[in-house]
């Protein structure tokens, strides 16, 4: 009986099938056995990464629901003050002390997040500001004053400590906000490069 010819499903040349089921020679069997399974033990290890992601998407999301307010407002925090830092005051010097240094920046608060804490996710009340100046001298206040002036106006500076106005965020504002400025600073460093 003869078969229509085909080719070899391992070395690709031209077969004689012996029988109907018959794909590859008799001398590739055992290569294409061993190419077949690793082909399967690839496919089962893509299963088991793509599962893995998945597993890992849905916890995350799980995480992100048992998130206390608190939590979304400090990562938030953190959003504005990298872009404060990173970003929009990144080629300035210290707003207080008017230095450039190798040391860590941090942005620092006008008007504290203890005795404004409504202004703590305002970037008017935030500037690039070097650690001594934000930790020992407890954010050089007057000398923040004085650069704020300079630099908006004293009915800028006024208005900023006058501004009284309490603003209640919710989880949702939060995380928004997060996504603004982080947006924000990759847009930039976009632009930059």
């Amino acid at each position: 009986m003869t078969f229509r010819r085909t080719r070899c499903a391992h070395c690709k040349k031209r077969l004689d099938p012996e029988r109907a089921s018959q794909i590859v020679h008799v001398e590739c069997v055992e290569e294409w056995a061993l190419a077949q399974q690793a082909k399967r033990e690839r496919e089962e290890a893509k299963k088991a990464r793509m599962a893995a992601k998945v597993e890992r998407a849905t916890t995350r999301a799980r995480k992100e629901k048992l998130k206390t307010n608190g939590q979304r407002k400090a990562e938030a925090q953190r959003a504005i003050n990298h872009w404060i830092v990173h970003v929009r005051d990144k080629d300035e010097p210290c707003i207080s002390c008017g230095r450039f240094h190798e040391g860590v920046w941090h942005a620092g608060h006008f008007r504290s997040r203890g005795s404004a804490p409504h202004l703590a996710l305002d970037p008017r009340n935030l500037a690039k500001q070097c650690a001594p100046c934000n930790l020992y001298l407890h954010g050089n206040l007057i000398e923040f004053r004085r650069a704020l002036i300079e630099k908006h106006g004293v009915a800028f500076v006024e208005q900023l400590e006058a501004d009284q106005a309490p603003r209640h965020y919710s989880g949702d504002d939060y995380e928004e906000i997060k996504r603004e400025y982080r947006a924000k600073s990759r847009e930039l460093k976009k632009e930059a490069a």
